[in-house]
């Protein structure tokens, strides 16, 4: 019935013109894509943008990206920020500059139902004065002289748990190139107050899964993944919801054998390069998978879609282009409930914000 409704809702859409970023039949298009609202920071000179959080002044986050959501146990959706800086930040050539109260990483949460007009901030896990604090955390070495910052790039509640992927950064290179030192699966069994180490997940430094993205559908938990940086193709793994904390239990695609069990190395693209900051859902309604991510050869962020998790994605069609959004990156999707609007939080360098866009969606040729 959903999908009905779906269908007699897109039918109703008048017939736009052929353009180049339109797919073929049976593809999800997206179209009136805008920018919503400033997620975290202070409102820019002559921004106009609503701005609900004011995060420099309620939870010492001046400056941060990423924004990774996922919906918890309690119907909350967990936001995890990256890199984070306090109250002084101000926005400059781009990134933290010269601001203090540095923290890895920041995790917020929403209770909003309705984001039309906005995201708005409930809380966030503070520190003894009421601030943001570091959740997971990192020694915070100089830059390529060890463990630097600890960036999550995914997250998702499974099995009455919740968990993050964690890259540990040991050197950030030239632009949309860095290289880690390893990465981690961290989980939380209380509404994501505490965070502990799986010990039987870690990808190492050379990693296809050096950053992921989460998805699950009846039981089973999918890890998409990518070499640190933004310039790697996309792989895919497997693994029951129960069995997240045990490495070996993870399958990997391979193009010519199917599913292979506990062998990284046998993992085949999914998508070629490039690839970055990738996020991924089930939309049920259209009952198809869609992902997200950013395309350096396209300087855009773009959609795919699939009926099928390995294979079948269709080609890029783009969301927001750096032309009108110079320095984009981090496209991840939120967790809402119409299949209709696709919002997703998106990063921009030279203000090292986050801010709400949304893009409505048609399925053609269905």
């Amino acid at each position: 019935m959903q999908r009905l409704i779906f269908i007699l809702l897109l039918q109703m859409i008048p017939v736009r013109p052929e353009h180049k970023d339109d797919g073929p039949p049976g593809e999800v298009v997206p179209y009136h894509v805008e920018q919503i609202a400033r997620v975290t920071g202070a409102t820019g000179m002559h921004e106009t943008l609503p701005n609900p959080n004011q995060t420099h002044l309620r939870y010492n986050i001046g400056g941060t990206d990423l924004g990774i959501a996922w919906r918890m146990e309690n119907g909350t959706v967990g936001l995890f920020f990256g890199d984070t800086y306090g109250r002084d930040f101000r926005p400059g050539m781009g990134g933290p500059g010269m601001a203090g109260d540095w923290r890895s990483n920041v995790l917020a949460f929403s209770g909003d139902k309705d984001l039309s007009d906005g995201l708005t901030i409930d809380a966030v896990l503070p520190d003894a004065h009421g601030n943001a604090k570091e959740v997971i955390t990192s020694r915070h070495d100089p830059d390529c002289k060890g463990e630097h910052t600890m960036i999550p790039t995914a997250a998702i509640h499974a099995g009455r748990m919740d968990y993050v992927h964690c890259m540990n950064i040991h050197c950030w290179e030239e632009p949309g190139k860095w290289t880690t030192n390893y990465s981690a699966l961290f989980k939380s069994s209380d509404n994501g107050k505490t965070w502990h180490r799986c010990p039987g997940v870690q990808f190492a430094a050379k990693s296809k899964f050096a950053q992921a993205a989460f998805a699950k559908r009846n039981g089973i938990v999918y890890m998409f993944g990518t070499p640190a940086g933004r310039q790697g193709a996309l792989y895919l793994a497997r693994v029951r919801e129960a069995d997240l904390c045990s490495g070996n239990r993870y399958e990997y695609w391979n193009e010519g054998r199917g599913w292979v069990k506990a062998d990284e190395g046998k993992a085949t693209p999914v998508i070629a390069a490039p690839a970055g900051e990738v996020s991924v859902t089930y939309n049920e309604i259209v009952q198809r998978w869609m992902m997200v991510y950013l395309d350096v050869s396209r300087k855009a962020l773009v959609l795919r879609d699939s009926k099928a998790v390995e294979k079948g994605w269709s080609r890029p069609k783009i969301l927001v282009r750096s032309a009108d959004y110079p320095g984009l990156y981090g496209s991840f999707i939120y967790p809402s409930e119409t299949g209709t609007r696709l919002y997703f939080l998106m990063s921009v360098w030279k203000d090292y914000n986050v801010f709400l866009m949304k893009a409505d969606l048609r399925l053609e040729g269905s």
